[in-house]
C-alpha cells in the first residue's frame, strides 16, 4: 500500500523552520466547477449556523473565514439551491462539531453522539437539548423530505462511525496516546467526516443506490480512495495550526513516530500516498462492472460526484482561512509553510 519510508532524511531537523508542501493541486487532473448558487446559498447558511450554534468573537471571525459553502458547492456543482442548502448547512454544522469535539472528553463525545443520533432517527419529535442535535433537527428535517431510504440509512450509519472513531481520538488525546500508522488510518477514515458527505452525493443528485451497488468491492475502493486523499492532504494542510496547539491526531506525527522520519520526510512520505490514492481512484474507475443502462447511469454520477470532492478539498483547502489564513493563494504557489510558534499550555 505505501511507499517504503527509507528515501526519507531523517529526524535529525525535529524543530524545523519550514517545510514545503507537495504539489497536489497539478497531480489532480480533474474539472474544478462550481454551483451557481454557491454565493447565496452560502451566506445565507453562514447565518443559520451563527445563530444555530450561537458562537461569539474570536470564533465567528474564525467561522466566517472557513467558506464551507464554497467547498459544498464544489463538491455538489449540480445540486439544485434547495439540496445544496441542506448540504451546506450540514457542511458547516460538521466543522463546527469538529471544533466543539475538539474540547470534549470521550463522556462528552458520547453524549453528543447519542443527541444528535437521535435527531436524525427521528428529526421531527426528537427532543434535542444540545444545540449540536437542534441544528440536526433543522437541516435533517429538510434532508428527509427528499433522500431516499438507502441513502438516509447510509448517512446516519456513518454519523456514528464519525461519533464512535471521535470519541477514540479524544480518548488517545487524555492519554497522550499516538497509536500505529495502520490503526491511525483506520480511524482517520471515520474522524475525516467524508462518508456521510459521500451519502449526500445520492441525496443532492436525487438518487438512492441500492446495497448491492453500494457494498461492491470496487465502489467501496473508490469511495476508500477519495476519502484517503481528502483525509491524509487534510493532515498536510492543517499540520502546521495542530502541531501549534499541541494536537496529535495528524498522519505527519504518527509517521515521525513510527519511522523516525524529519517534518519535511513525512511530508513527503503523504504526499506520495496521496498522489497514489488518485491512481486507485483510477484504477477502480477503470473495472466498474455494469449493471444495467439507469443504474449505471447513476453510478457515473455517483463516481464523478467522488471526484468532485478529491478536486474540489483541494482547492478549498488554500480559498479557506482554516489552514493557511490569509496567505492561502500565496501558499498555494509557493508552497512555503511557516512553522507557527506553540502555544503555551
Amino acid at each position: 500500500m505505501a511507499p517504503t519510508a527509507t528515501y526519507t532524511s531523517r529526524r535529525s531537523d525535529f524543530e524545523t523552520a519550514r517545510f514545503i508542501l507537495p504539489d497536489l493541486v497539478s497531480d489532480c487532473h480533474y474539472p474544478l466547477r462550481l454551483n451557481p448558487d454557491c454565493y447565496p446559498v452560502s451566506r445565507a447558511s453562514e447565518q443559520w449556523l451563527l445563530h444555530g450554534a450561537r458562537l461569539a468573537e474570536p470564533r465567528v471571525t474564525v467561522f466566517m473565514g472557513l467558506h464551507a459553502g464554497e467547498l459544498t458547492a464544489a463538491c455538489y456543482p449540480d445540486a439544485d439551491a434547495f439540496h445544496l442548502r441542506v448540504c451546506s448547512d450540514f457542511m458547516n454544522w460538521l466543522f463546527n462539531m469538529d471544533d466543539w469535539l475538539d474540547e470534549f472528553d470521550v463522556d462528552g463525545t458520547w453524549g453528543m453522539r447519542e443527541c444528535c443520533i437521535s435527531s436524525f432517527r427521528d428529526p421531527i419529535n426528537s427532543q434535542a437539548e444540545t444545540l449540536g442535535g437542534k441544528m440536526c433537527k433543522s437541516y435533517f428535517s429538510r434532508f428527509i423530505q427528499t433522500g431516499g431510504p438507502g441513502c438516509t440509512e447510509r448517512f446516519i450509519h456513518t454519523m456514528d462511525l464519525f461519533f464512535i472513531a471521535v470519541a477514540k481520538q479524544a480518548d488517545d488525546r487524555a492519554k497522550g496516546h499516538v497509536p500505529d500508522l495502520e490503526s491511525y488510518i483506520t480511524v482517520r477514515r471515520d474522524t475525516s467526516g467524508c462518508k456521510p458527505c459521500f451519502a449526500l452525493i445520492e441525496y443532492a443528485a436525487r438518487i438512492d443506490l441500492p446495497d448491492r451497488v453500494m457494498s461492491h468491492p470496487v465502489i467501496m475502493a473508490m469511495e476508500e480512495a477519495t476519502n484517503d486523499l481528502v483525509t491524509w492532504s487534510n493532515d498536510i494542510f492543517s499540520y502546521n495550526v495542530e502541531q501549534s496547539r499541541h494536537d496529535t491526531h495528524n498522519m505527519i506525527v504518527v509517521l515521525m513516530r513510527e519511522y523516525g522520519l524529519n517534518l519535511q520526510g513525512a511530508v513527503d512520505y503523504i504526499g506520495r500516498l496521496c498522489k497514489g490514492s488518485i491512481q486507485r481512484f483510477e484504477d477502480n474507475r477503470d473495472i466498474l462492472p455494469s449493471w444495467g443502462e439507469e443504474l449505471d447511469r447513476q453510478v457515473a454520477i455517483y463516481v464523478e460526484g467522488l471526484q468532485n470532492w478529491i478536486v474540489g478539498s483541494l482547492h478549498w483547502s488554500f480559498d479557506s482561512t482554516r489552514y493557511f489564513g490569509k496567505n492561502g493563494h500565496t501558499i498555494k504557489q509557493d508552497r512555503i509553510i511557516k512553522l507557527l510558534p506553540k502555544r503555551s499550555n
